[in-house]
């Protein structure tokens, strides 16, 4: 194998989803020599668009799909050229109440609307009312909360005392999540609609004492300081494509189809690193005097060499369906119009005991037998994603993302399409007729449907147990401050003193934010300057 000669950089970032490319923009913005290297041919890591149907020109946001966490600040500073569009429709849950197909519909724009559609529901305002309490005390601790994510990372106290409230910080930081759902909410499916966000991704129930779920619930209401989940338009793809742009005019090298096999450091991690990789001609090798991962910590523990954590493996607890469709499907509950119902997050088989009864299935190993998800149709908010064939042939795209899929579910190959199948036929018990008449036919007359596991995510975009936080999220606060290194005092540091953490594995990773990739970029801009 032919190796080239080593190159030398200020900042050498391993991985080009959309934190490395955050942090290559930052880094070079500062004038510093910053070199990324990205194993597939493009960049883009989970947050990518793709034509998935042969024939069908829709540009599908195939992992990824919304984004909350991005800070306003971070697009404003890099000068991203970005539209992220509101959707007006926070959610519809569909459900069946004294034989009749009725649901819940969440109209953010119309808060009127929504009352009415609790008091058709329930019988009365009192769920509209905790609703809108429970909310009000969230949106309090996002506008509290979420200004902290770019800054050094506080102590608990510091940031207990920035809440200032102390129910609150009892409720969603000390004790289960379940307790104030249950205590807020008398409605089964109510309770289970708040739940859901607690969680996307993340294998845990209401009750776990790890409060594991907590920190899922919190990272998923605290976005932008209103907990929104926007729209990009033109796909996820138009999110890191403005970043490698950004990244690109501010002088940062980017290498696609560049492998990276090990990170060398010296013992204490004060010199040099060297970074080891592979590409179509050879080997090459790059020294840093800082080097920024963002990979998942259990990749980067073999990138260095060294054991892997004791903690448990990363694993993976979510279904990806991605469709197109030749039309909308009709609903039972013909009170709504598909077109709402849709436009939101659509949840299917989430009542509370439905969730609580799918986690114990799939702990058990089986796949749930009514397994829960929450579908959204993104042309609906963005039809741009649509070439002019299929927005004249009326073609919508249809994502739906399942909850309690853990990747040890899936070792039988035959387990994935079992779990398409149970998913697809809880969607059918909501509608007029069968998803499956609502599918469009790609190039060669199959069905436009795809589903990805957390062992596809594993072996496509390389996210060890298809886990898409990297690992388990974490509080955004230090219990025990380490004020002697920068990387600490962001959150992004590892064993190595030269070697940050610039992904989702970071503290306050997770999601497409983006605060990770700033947070590292200012602890090197800080180590550098002290």
């Amino acid at each position: 194998m032919n190796t080239e000669s080593s190159s030398r950089h200020d900042v050498v970032i391993v991985g080009g989803g959309h934190n490395g490319l955050v942090a290559a923009a930052y880094l070079a913005r500062a004038g510093r020599r910053v070199l990324l290297l990205e194993r597939l041919p493009h960049v883009g890591g989970a947050a990518v668009s793709a034509r998935a149907f042969e024939g069908v020109d829709a540009r599908l946001s195939r992992y990824s799909y919304l984004v909350s966490l991005l800070p306003h600040r971070v697009v404003r500073e890099l000068g991203l050229r970005l539209d992220l569009r509101r959707r007006r429709i926070s959610s519809y849950t569909p459900v069946v109440r004294d034989g009749k197909p009725t649901g819940l519909l969440v109209d953010a724009a119309d808060p009127e609307r929504t009352r009415e559609s609790f008091r058709s529901l329930t019988g009365d305002e009192r769920e509209w009312r905790a609703w809108q309490e429970f909310y009000g005390t969230t949106g309090r601790l996002a506008r509290r909360v979420f200004p902290t994510l770019t800054e050094p990372l506080p102590s608990k106290s510091a940031l207990r005392g920035l809440v200032g409230d102390d129910a609150a910080w009892e409720a969603f930081f000390e004790r289960p999540l379940g307790e104030v759902v249950e205590r807020t909410f008398a409605d089964d499916l109510v309770r289970g609609v708040v739940l859901t966000d607690a969680l996307i991704g993340t294998f845990t129930h209401a009750h776990d004492p790890s409060l594991l779920q907590n920190r899922c619930f919190l990272y998923h209401v605290i976005g932008n300081g209103t907990g929104d989940w926007d729209v990009p338009a033109g796909g996820m793809g138009a999110v890191t494509t403005a970043l490698a742009e950004a990244a690109r005019a501010a002088g940062a090298e980017i290498r696609t189809d560049c492998e990276v096999t090990a990170v060398a450091t010296d013992a204490d991690g004060t010199g040099e690193a060297e970074v080891t990789y592979r590409h179509r001609d050879g080997e090459g090798l790059a020294v840093g005097r800082r080097v920024l991962v963002n990979a998942a910590p259990a990749v980067l523990d073999r990138l260095l060499g060294e054991a892997p954590s004791p903690s448990p493996s990363p694993e993976g607890a979510q279904l990806k369906v991605n469709m197109v469709l030749r039309r909308l499907p009709r609903l039972r509950d013909t009170a709504v119009d598909p077109r709402d119902a849709f436009a939101g997050t659509f949840h299917i088989a989430e009542g509370y005991r439905q969730l609580a009864t799918a986690y114990t299935e799939a702990a058990q190993g089986r796949i749930p037998s009514a397994p829960p998800s929450e579908i959204y149709c993104h042309t609906l908010t963005d039809p741009s994603i649509l070439g002019p064939e299929a927005a004249a042939q009326g073609l919508q795209t249809l994502t739906l993302f399942g909850l309690h899929m853990p990747a040890r579910l899936f070792a039988d190959p035959a387990a994935k399409e079992r779990a398409l199948a149970a998913s697809l036929a809880q969607l059918d018990a909501v509608l007029a007729e069968p998803i499956a008449d609502c599918l469009a036919l790609d190039a060669h007359g199959r069905p436009c449907v795809e589903a990805k596991t957390p062992l596809d995510l594993e072996r496509e975009i390389g996210l060890p147990g298809g886990h898409i936080f990297h690992r388990d999220l974490a509080f955004p606060f230090a219990d025990d401050p380490d004020p002697r290194t920068a990387a600490a005092r962001w959150g992004v540091a590892t064993s190595r003193a030269n070697v940050l953490l610039c992904g989702a594995g970071a503290v306050r990773g997770g999601g497409v934010s983006g605060i990770p990739g700033h947070n590292a970029a200012k602890a090197v801009l800080e180590e550098s300057s002290g």
